[in-house]
């Protein structure tokens, strides 16, 4: 059996890291339920977010850890989890509005200036987003980058974290239900998962048909990751558009009756 890739040692940390992140957002969850009880966190929000920390970690830990190391289809089914599947759940849990609901008023109003300042809004500018996550897949698979990892594991852990931090970040523009600068509408977000899902496919079927690309493994293993990456990325962007409906929210036209004025940070926070 092949070892962890990068040492026991280094999945070890990632795993209690992500251990950690889970169990600071239930102490967050917590005290947003003592400080706000008539805005509880909805459970199912907490289950996402718990369930994206549960398949971060699996595809870290063993079998699929150690299958990614020795197979090419380990690699790519350890690449959807880390950078699709997982990112959705974590983004559905809505951290920063729960970060926002139990930080004091001063700190909350600094937390969401810094969600309007312009590197953030660079950052998650929809095409920054794109490019950062399925645009990637250019760099990793159709130069040497793929086979360089491959034969220095330690650089495993800068492309797992690529994968889950850009994977995070075209959720959160994606779907997020989190505050976001800029945020572009529902139309323009489905446009966006669009050229998402072919550019998905055109990159399976290069990977499959041997063309523009640099992995060098067995035939039947790249073959096998074009296959999950083509289907497997088409069930995680139908999940993504799915959660996009779920949590679009209809602009109210002029002339209805408005709610009540509210602070900033409380709008930002009743989501």
């Amino acid at each position: 059996m092949h070892p962890l890739p990068g040492g026991p040692l280094p999945t070890a940390v990632a795993v209690a890291l992500l251990l950690l992140l889970a169990t600071g957002y239930l102490l967050l969850v917590r005290r947003a339920g003592r400080r706000h009880p008539a805005k509880s966190q909805h459970p199912w929000r907490t289950a996402s977010f718990l369930t994206g920390c549960a398949l971060a970690a699996g595809a870290l830990l063993p079998p699929l850890g150690t299958f990614a190391h020795g197979d090419f289809r380990g690699h790519m089914a350890q690449h959807l989890v880390l950078g699709m599947y997982a990112p959705l759940a974590l983004v559905l849990g809505a951290p920063v509005t729960l970060l926002l609901r139990t930080l004091p008023p001063a700190r909350a109003r600094r937390l969401t200036g810094l969600l309007h300042s312009r590197p953030l809004r660079l950052l998650a500018h929809p095409v920054t987003a794109l490019l950062l996550s399925t645009g990637s897949l250019a760099a990793l698979y159709g130069t040497p980058l793929y086979d360089v990892t491959a034969a220095h594991p330690a650089l495993h852990w800068p492309v797992h974290a690529h994968f889950l931090l850009s994977g995070c970040l075209f959720a959160w523009v994606v779907a997020g239900p989190d505050p976001a600068p800029a945020r572009p509408g529902v139309p323009a977000r489905l446009v966006l998962l669009g050229v998402a899902v072919a550019l998905h496919a055109v990159f399976s079927q290069l990977l499959y048909g041997g063309f523009l690309i640099g992995v060098h493994a067995p035939v039947e293993q790249v073959r096998g990751g074009a296959e999950l990456m083509y289907y497997g990325g088409d069930i995680a962007e139908l999940l993504l558009a799915g959660a996009l409906v779920a949590t679009w929210r209809p602009v109210r036209r002029p002339g209805r009756p408005t709610a009540p004025r509210v602070s900033p940070t409380e709008s930002l926070s009743s989501s």
